[in-house]
């Protein structure tokens, strides 16, 4: 028989700091080589299989698959053996990257909050590390695939932003869904709403991690992640896949890249480990003329058109020629800047429950549409919760459900001198300063973040970097329960 915490016990544990184990290392470059070696022999003995059997086309050749060159274990100084957070943290993370998911919530129900029902999956404290939970083992045994998926984005996005501060203590890092800002140049498949040619290679990053200063030239670190409730050899093959969609988007010259990788193994017996590693390219950069001016962030970001491919240069008696995947050449640094900036805008909005002020901030292609029904179905349920949390104010959506049994209420939202400059819906013909959110932002880099016990409140609440917030807290029964 399993025995059922609390509320009050659960809502404490989301605050508790716990160890997760990171595993990268020279050893783990030579078993994801190897993992990736044996699965193109796999691919090409399908291929000739298939060819045998007359169902490939006349003149078609095995290819295989490109995979982001020059993987490393990361610096030491970066990510150690161990990362200290909290569960509730990355809830957080996973919300944030949920929150322009687009994958189709219930009408009124906003993305973000599927991160809440991993809230009793993991167990654990600082002495024993995380692991499923009996919960999360129920969850995994009907929902497995979602779990490992959404867990492991979760871990690495984490991982990512403590990765990329430590780097550049100076600069902010926004985190946005890789589809979503690719979108504002390029058809990504057969169903997005545009008549040009589409990219024809389905191999990606889930996210961009813009690493930027307001005015700047800013550096765009592709992210590829995966979960898995195997072992670590599946962690393995899970990290050579990524390596190919890390390679799906290249931002500058040819190989030049820069990337992180994930695999994050929840494990139904051992504890969770994140399997971790990074390209350390040149490229990345979005340069700016010098004489750029910061208020420039802020134009529309229009309906330009890239072309399709990646350019590689010939070596020796091999000529040019076009790789398949998207490239952000110099000509399109400064509109790129700009497509990130205001889907990071617009992933706050989200956050905060506003649709109609998301879907200003982005282009139809980038789903725009969605977000406007959305505010339309949930009208009078968005952006309507204003709290102090820890002394600072926030405004954003509510949430109220039944955990254990007991009422909570979740709550989402934005800083609230944050959200004031990209609110659009009250004022039609207002546009989003998107300049002035990336100098707010930038500033609230030097207040308190991290996840607390707000006593005031009567909840668990997570501040981050980015002036969003997460708190959850026990609700009173009603009169007649």
């Amino acid at each position: 028989m399993t025995s059922t915490m609390k509320t009050e016990e659960v809502l404490h544990s989301l605050q508790r700091q716990v160890t997760v184990p990171v595993y990268s290392t020279r050893e783990l470059v030579g078993k994801v080589e190897e993992a990736a070696a044996d699965k193109e022999r796999e691919r090409k003995e399908t291929f000739q299989k298939r060819q045998e059997e007359g169902k490939t086309k006349q003149g078609d050749t095995y290819a295989p698959l490109r995979r982001k060159p020059g993987l490393r274990p990361l610096p030491s100084q970066e990510l150690g053996l161990s990362v200290r957070l909290t569960f509730w943290d990355v809830l957080h993370h996973l919300g944030r990257g949920l929150a322009l998911s687009q994958r189709g919530a219930s009408r009124g129900l906003a993305e973000h909050w599927g991160s809440l029902k991993y809230c009793q999956a993991l167990s654990g404290n600082a002495e024993t590390h995380l692991g499923l939970s009996e919960e999360g083992e129920r969850i995994a045994m009907y929902y497995k695939a979602l779990q490992s998926e959404e867990l492991g984005q979760a871990f690495a996005l984490a991982v990512s932003e403590e990765i990329l501060t430590r780097r550049y203590p100076d600069h902010s890092v926004s985190i946005v869904r890789a589809d979503t800002a690719l979108r504002a140049g390029w058809t990504l498949t057969s169903r997005d709403k545009a008549k040009t040619k589409t990219v024809g290679y389905h191999y990606r990053p889930q996210f961009f991690a813009e690493v930027w200063k307001p005015g700047e030239s800013s550096r765009v670190f592709p992210i590829a992640c995966k979960g898995n409730h195997s072992d670590r050899q599946k962690a393995y093959e899970q990290l050579a896949s990524a390596a190919v969609h890390a390679d799906g988007v290249h931002i500058g010259a040819w190989n030049e890249t820069p990337a992180l990788l994930f695999s994050t193994e929840i494990s139904l017996s051992d504890p969770l480990t994140v399997h971790a590693l990074h390209a350390d390219g040149p490229g990345g950069w979005l340069h700016l003329p010098d004489d750029t001016p910061a208020a420039d962030i802020g134009l529309p970001v229009g309906d330009k058109n890239p072309g399709i491919g990646i350019f590689k240069p010939g070596k020796g008696k091999d000529p040019d020629s076009s790789e398949p995947g998207c490239q952000v050449g110099p000509e399109y640094y400064e509109w790129f800047q700009r497509a990130l900036a205001h889907v990071g805008a617009a992933g706050l909005t989200a956050f905060a429950g506003d649709g109609e002020s998301t879907a200003a901030l982005l282009t139809t292609r980038q789903g725009s549409d969605f977000f406007q029904g959305f505010a339309h179905a949930a009208a009078g349920t968005v952006q309507d919760a204003r709290y102090k949390l820890l002394g600072q104010k926030f405004e954003g959506t509510d949430h109220v459900f039944r955990l254990n049994g007991e009422r909570v209420q979740a709550f989402s939202g934005v800083a609230a001198d944050i959200l004031d400059v990209l609110v659009t819906r009250k004022e039609p013909a207002r546009r989003a300063d998107v300049a002035a959110y990336r100098q707010r932002v930038q500033a609230w880099k030097a207040k308190r973040r991290g996840t607390f016990w707000d006593h005031q409140w009567g909840g668990v609440v997570s501040i981050s970097r980015d002036g969003t917030v997460l708190a959850m807290r026990q609700l009173p029964p009603f009169q007649d329960e």
